[in-house]
């Protein structure tokens, strides 16, 4: 297969990350909310192997046809943020003015968190909370809290996106990679298999999500107390994306 090709064809891996958003939207209006998480989760995978695949295939140099950072990006809206915002204001886990509060707080500072150019940091981790909200309300659906404490914890969130905390970026932070990209896997598979079971609240898939999101939430908030905080990207940097 010519370089071209291979390249392209990680793009075209990406864009499947599209229909999986389309197949979960589906699920999600006939509020079949497991099956909105498969598709999610499924995305998920997309969205973590076709980067490595991007770099590997150099498809900047060889398929610049197609601006893979921004297809991704499209693509992680909608299934990082979008889908599970409905999804969570849809379910009835937040009654009355707290499902709208966080309807329109997830949506409005993501969209502002997901165009902004210093997102990255030199190490490759996320400056602010990354926007992944996928992962919020699937471990939300699968503990159901009580709506304060979701409320407190979307508001801090959400908050957080415009902080200089770092959040790691499992495949791409080199630190701690070792332990990061593993656990990451590990939480896919809690996730999946939770949504699988309807999030059955006597499946150990539950403890796993918790273990697993604890850390992948606090790994880079841990690093950076233990070393030199580093400088956000430069304005005008390339965003995240599968030819990042």
């Amino acid at each position: 297969m010519k370089p071209q090709h291979r390249a392209y064809s990680v793009h075209l891996l990406t864009a499947t990350g599209a229909v999986l958003a389309m197949l979960a939207l589906i699920s999600a209006v006939s509020y079949d909310w497991p099956m909105m998480f498969v598709w999610l989760v499924a995305a998920f995978m997309v969205d973590g192997i076709d980067g490595p695949l991007a770099r590997k295939y150099d498809v900047i140099a060889h398929a610049p046809q197609v601006d893979g950072a921004l297809l991704d990006l499209i693509i992680d809206y909608l299934t990082y943020v979008f889908i599970p915002a409905f999804a969570l204001f849809a379910s009835g886990l937040l009654p009355g003015w707290t499902g709208w509060a966080a309807l329109i707080g997830i949506t409005f500072t993501s969209a502002l968190y997901f165009a902004d150019t210093r997102m990255k940091t030199e190490d490759k981790s996320f400056a602010g909370f990354p926007g992944c909200w996928n992962m919020v309300v699937l471990v939300i659906f699968a503990l159901k809290p009580p709506v304060w404490l979701c409320m407190i914890v979307i508001v801090a969130l959400a908050a957080a996106m415009f902080t200089s905390l770092r959040f790691i970026h499992p495949v791409r932070t080199r630190r701690w990679r070792w332990l990061s990209l593993p656990v990451a896997m590990l939480w896919t598979v809690c996730a999946a298999w939770a949504a699988w079971v309807s999030f059955h609240p006597e499946s150990l898939a539950r403890f796993g999500l918790v273990a697993t999101s604890a850390y992948l939430l606090f790994a880079g908030i841990a690093q950076q107390v233990l070393t030199r905080r580093p400088k956000r990207a430069k304005p005008g940097a390339q965003p995240k994306g599968s030819s990042g």
